[in-house]
């Protein structure tokens, strides 16, 4: 058999007999005197093999263990492996389905900061009408951002602790007077009156539990760089000096 003959035997490509010849899973054939390769039943056994192991999920190397005579582990082992990494795959596929069903059944529309956890969506959905000021937007972005990077325990209390503080009588009123502060400062220089009152009203709106005490936001790092310059220079200061209240002790 030639090549061709031999992948259209087997249901692959040429493409992919050159390549497993070039990974040294299938043994180049002899050549005749015109230089054509010469394949044989044995040559169409060993491939059918690979196409089988492939097709079971089996990668390449693994598959070279398991045609090698001297390989380390054998049939039975190899896909014993490959069973359990298949039934963790299910597993992690059903909790994607249960996650997306309930952002799917959640009331009201998906924010548009989306997908985030159930949870901020929760949270981020009480909050909608707040979404006409810019920093309250900026918020919003920032919050799905740490919803995605932040370990999932220190996003469950970040989305606790933030929800209390707007049930709380006057919540949601806080934070709509420290936005409308903070938006006041967009053209502002960090050394305007304004930036005080602006940093108390946005410290009275985050619990202090939020933010362990001595936590710094100055330090040299790249996101906090891109983060401080995210903001207006007035907004910066306002924004910090208002972690400077909620995390410095006794104050």
């Amino acid at each position: 058999m030639r090549i061709g003959e031999l992948a259209a035997a087997v249901g692959v490509t040429t493409r992919a007999v050159r390549h497993y010849h070039h990974l040294g899973l299938l043994p180049e054939p002899e050549r005749r005197a015109n230089g054509y390769r010469h394949y044989t039943l044995r040559h169409a056994v060993v491939l059918a093999r690979i196409r089988r192991l492939t097709e079971l999920g089996l990668g390449l190397a693994e598959v070279r263990d398991v045609l090698a005579d001297d390989a380390g582990k054998d049939l039975v082992e190899v896909l014993t492996e490959l069973d359990a990494d298949l039934a963790r795959q299910e597993a992690a596929l059903k909790e994607r389905r249960r996650r997306l069903r309930t952002l799917l059944e959640a009331e009201g529309a998906l924010p548009v900061e989306g997908p985030v956890s159930p949870d901020l969506a929760a949270l981020l959905a009480e909050t909608a009408h707040l979404v006409d000021s810019p920093m309250a937007a900026k918020d919003r972005e920032v919050l799905a951002l740490l919803d995605t990077a932040a370990p999932e325990e220190v996003r469950e209390r970040m989305t606790a602790l933030l929800g209390e503080a707007l049930r709380r009588p006057g919540g949601v009123e806080r934070a709509r007077e420290a936005y409308a502060l903070l938006d006041a400062l967009a053209d502002a220089g960090p050394g305007d009156p304004r930036v005080d009152e602006a940093a108390r009203a946005l410290a009275g709106c985050v619990p202090r539990a939020l933010l362990p005490p001595g936590t710094s936001f100055d330090a040299d790092d790249g996101f906090l760089r891109a983060f401080w310059a995210d903001f207006a220079p007035a907004q910066a200061e306002a924004v910090r000096r208002a972690l400077r209240m909620l995390t410095e002790e006794g104050t």
